[in-house]
């Protein structure tokens, strides 16, 4: 009788497990295969992509974007979102500049700063949270809000920092690194120990995943979504800081214009799903950084400014797609 041949069996059992570990090698790590793609590609088309200051410079560059981001991906795990952000920054900037005028006190500046951004982002989440208002319309609310506040207490033109010292804060360095650099990477540390190493942390997940269910298990939703949204608004305050010292004043008029879509942009790149529940600080530290290099290679490359937009619409609707087909 002739022995029963496993070997197609077992060639089939390999290949399923091949494509399972692929599938989860793809669904947990892509945004870092994306972005090592990205590195090599924009080395590949300009030597000076390598260069050490350009490198520092991209930093730089996204560190302000970065940490609003870091707020961002908070609230849409919580299944909301936020279109506060930008005009948030500006009426952040315009009181810190204010406080630091009238008291001539640095840390008074920083404090008035705190301040504002915990309060609007506290009143977006009690508007979400006790007045059930969809994220959507609370947050569109604020954003028109905060900006109207910023042009009228800035009769709609900059203010800027009287103080000597003030600007030392975004445009000092610590050997090579600039401290918005440090501030970006000290403040995504943070958020990704308090995200994943804490309590309050899995309630997120738990609130943006099925607020129903986390609801059943006892867990304070109106407390987790107030206190999402006030961090946010905190970590926009910081943000709102570094703008402010880089350049000693703030535009109530421009001033973080389009950062909401800049802040969504990098956390949908990053992983993170719309509806909540899903994602990682860490992929958005990396679609941060992604944003920053393709801005960059456009430059270099001498890319039309108007066509960069475009771009970065493509990547947010490839990186939807992708997310739709896990």
């Amino acid at each position: 009788m002739a022995e029963p041949q496993f070997e197609p069996q077992q060639s089939a059992k390999s290949q399923a497990e091949k494509r399972n570990w692929l599938s989860w090698l793809w669904a947990e790590y892509s945004v870092i295969i994306a972005f090592v793609i990205i590195f090599v590609l924009a080395a590949v088309l300009n030597p000076r992509f390598l260069d050490i200051n350009n490198q520092l410079n991209i930093l730089m560059q996204v560190s302000i974007i970065g940490i609003v981001s870091l707020g961002m991906t908070m609230v849409m795990l919580s299944g909301g979102i936020d279109l506060s952000v930008g005009s948030v920054l500006a009426m952040v900037g315009v009181m810190a500049v204010l406080a630091l005028n009238a008291t001539g006190s640095i840390p008074a500046a920083l404090l008035a700063a705190c301040v504002v951004g915990l309060a609007a982002g506290f009143i977006n989440g009690v508007l979400i949270s006790k007045g059930k208002i969809a994220s959507f319309i609370a947050t569109l609310g604020m954003m028109s809000a905060a900006r109207s506040i910023a042009l009228y207490t800035a009769d709609g033109g900059s203010v800027s920092g009287e103080v000597n010292g003030f600007s030392a804060i975004a445009n000092s360095e610590l050997g090579l690194v600039d401290y918005p650099i440090i501030i970006f990477l000290v403040m995504t540390a943070l958020v990704y120990v308090l995200m994943n190493h804490t309590r309050f942390g899995r309630y997120v997940y738990a609130v943006g995943s099925n607020e129903r269910a986390a609801v059943l298990s006892t867990i304070r939703v109106d407390r987790v979504k107030i206190a999402v949204y006030s961090i946010a608004g905190f970590l926009v305050s910081i943000a709102a800081i570094i703008e402010t010292s880089r350049l000693n004043s703030i535009s109530s008029s421009s001033s973080g214009q389009l950062y909401e879509l800049d802040a969504i942009a990098a956390v949908i790149i990053g992983g993170t799903r719309m509806t909540g529940g899903r994602g990682k600080v860490i992929g958005t530290f990396f679609g941060v950084l992604i944003l920053g290099i393709l801005n960059n290679m456009m430059n270099l490359m001498n890319v039309s400014p108007h066509l960069q937009g475009l771009v970065k619409g493509l990547i947010i609707v490839v990186a939807v797609l992708f997310q739709k087909r896990d």
